[in-house]
């Protein structure tokens, strides 16, 4: 019986002997960083970036060196994201491989501090309102962080903060395993020991960008064409609480199929405060004082009349600046991110180091083209019913207006445009002004761009059937008719949509054409005037 405990005893401690001999190294800052932000991919062209809560994601590559004993070992990363996706990290580089990996979920706080120190002395200082001195004892943790914190000193068991005196708490040291910066740590193995280059790369969550455009519009020419300065940036969030300096920062543009719930695996780290619960005071029969709040402070008075006038100037002026300094922005820029395919993807890679605040946006310009040809497309459906029978332009709609162009080389374009907002500016003699804002899904290379820019105030039409008889026959051809008047002083081109290619027929209009299965026609509308179409349809 005594040699199968001996050989109990034996077994158990060749298995403690190694946990209770790992050490725990920490690794070195990051020598080099990489970020590649990802955009939202729930949202659509409609959606904006969401700065108080982003949706994005980023993958994060940081290269360190790390010295480890012989045998099992600790690695700590310190200052890894807060938002990190722990299950996503991968270490290379370390000749043992992983055994394990492990999120800190705790961060240095007063909690922590006392939830660590728990049976450990620490020195409380108590300081005389009267006659301010200090008096400082050593005492006990006898409590965790969870509601009233007692300590144990030479005159017993006390609670912090409740006797009426300032009190402070002194901790010789910080305990082993907390940190003020998130912490991921692996265990792993080395038969030698050495120093270690490793990369550790992982995704973290509260990252997002977005794409936003300034395009500025020349004089249109008698064609109807006109050129257009376009200048793009790219807006990148990062809301993490830490800072990634001197990165290689990229963007990744395009639809991804993510399966998982990146904020729900991350499990930011926490950081409790330290919050102390004293028994109530008073008698029993008085009952305890009810602290209530102050009053609010009275309102300030009004502005005189002279302020208030001084204050409506300044938010003119201020607005001016604002336009102009947005107009302006097609000014040459230092720094370009360059466009790279990554499969079905693009990827924008900024050129030099860059430093990604916490807390922060950073924005680098994409696009600069200073020659993109684009013209005016002023579009009529023919789904209005039976038109009147008068000919007044009061009975006219307003026409929606696009802006067209193609994105090839030839155009002056030839690159990839991310979705985002556009802000249009037209040059006139009073300076450039805002004439519209729009939105973008993403265009590939060599596709038709056309933009939405809203109802024209200048270009009245209505187009449908002429007489509702003809439409008891489903098989009869019907009459159609389709004005438009033009107040410009120059022609427009104007594009009837005439219905889906396949189940619309047609008679009476030559030179249809078939864009993005709609049946269109295009025809120009001189300066100044009127111009009818008549045709025959039939919906099959």
């Amino acid at each position: 019986m005594k040699c199968i405990l001996i050989g109990l005893a034996v077994f158990a401690a060749s298995i403690a002997a190694p946990a209770a001999a790992r050490e725990a190294v920490d690794a070195s800052k990051p020598q080099s960083l990489a970020v590649t932000v990802y955009r939202d991919p729930g949202r659509d062209e409609d959606g904006r970036m969401n700065r108080d809560w982003p949706e994005g994601f980023a993958m994060i590559s940081e290269v360190r060196t790390v010295t480890l004993p012989k045998g099992v070992s600790t690695i700590r990363f310190t200052g890894v994201a807060e938002g990190m996706v722990a299950v996503s990290a991968i270490v290379t580089g370390l000749p043992g491989g992983t055994i394990e990996k492990n999120r800190n979920a705790e961060l240095l706080s007063p909690a922590a501090l006392v939830d660590r120190s728990l049976g450990n002395r620490v020195t409380i200082t108590r300081t005389d309102p009267a006659t301010g001195i200090a008096r400082s004892e050593d005492a006990i943790v006898r409590t965790r962080a969870d509601g009233g914190l007692v300590l144990q000193t030479q005159q017993g068991y006390e609670a912090v903060r409740c006797s009426g005196l300032p009190e402070k708490l002194v901790f010789d040291r910080v305990p082993s395993g907390l940190s003020s910066d998130p912490v991921f740590s692996i265990d792993t193995r080395s038969e030698e020991g050495g120093t270690y280059t490793v990369t550790l790369s992982y995704l973290a969550w509260g990252f997002d960008w977005e794409a936003n455009y300034v395009a500025r519009l020349q004089e249109a020419k008698r064609d109807g064409t006109l050129r257009m300065e376009l200048l793009s940036w790219l807006t990148i969030l990062n809301d993490n609480n830490q800072s990634f300096p001197d990165a290689d920062l990229m963007a990744v543009a395009g639809t991804l199929n993510i399966e998982s719930d990146f904020d729900e695996l991350s499990e930011e780290p926490m950081a409790n405060p330290l919050r102390l619960t004293c028994y109530p005071f008073g008698s029993t029969a008085r009952g305890s004082p009810v602290a209530y709040p102050p009053p609010p402070p009275p309102p300030p008075p009004p502005p005189s009349p002279a302020m208030m006038y001084d204050s409506a100037n300044s938010i003119v002026v201020t607005g001016a600046r604002v336009l102009k300094v947005s107009a302006e922005a097609a000014a040459p820029v230092a720094v370009i991110a360059a466009e790279e395919a990554l499969g079905d993807l693009k990827l924008y890679r900024i050129p030099e180091p860059v430093t990604v605040s916490a807390q922060g946006q950073k924005q680098v310009a994409f696009l600069e083209k200073d020659a993109v040809e684009a013209r005016f497309v002023y579009r009529v459906s023919c789904d209005y019913g039976e038109v009147d029978a008068f000919d007044e332009v009061e009975y006219f709609d307003p026409v929606p207006m696009l802006l067209v162009t193609a994105n090839e080389d030839a155009k002056g374009l030839g690159q990839s445009l991310p979705m985002g907002g556009m802000a249009i500016y037209e040059t006139t003699a009073a300076g450039d002004l805002l004439v519209a804002e729009t939105r973008l899904r993403d265009f590939a290379l060599s596709e038709d761009i056309e933009l939405e820019l809203g109802a024209s105030s200048q270009v009245f039409a209505q187009c449908g059937h002429v007489d509702d008889d003809e439409l008891d026959d489903e098989k009869r051809w019907v009459r159609k008719r389709a004005q438009v008047s033009n107040a410009n002083d120059a022609p427009v081109t104007v594009r009837l949509d005439l219905g889906m290619a396949g189940y619309t027929r047609l008679r009476n209009l030559s030179g249809t054409k078939i864009k993005d299965g709609r049946v269109i026609y295009e025809f120009e509308v001189p300066a100044n005037s009127r111009r009818a179409v008549r045709f025959r349809e039939r919906q099959d």
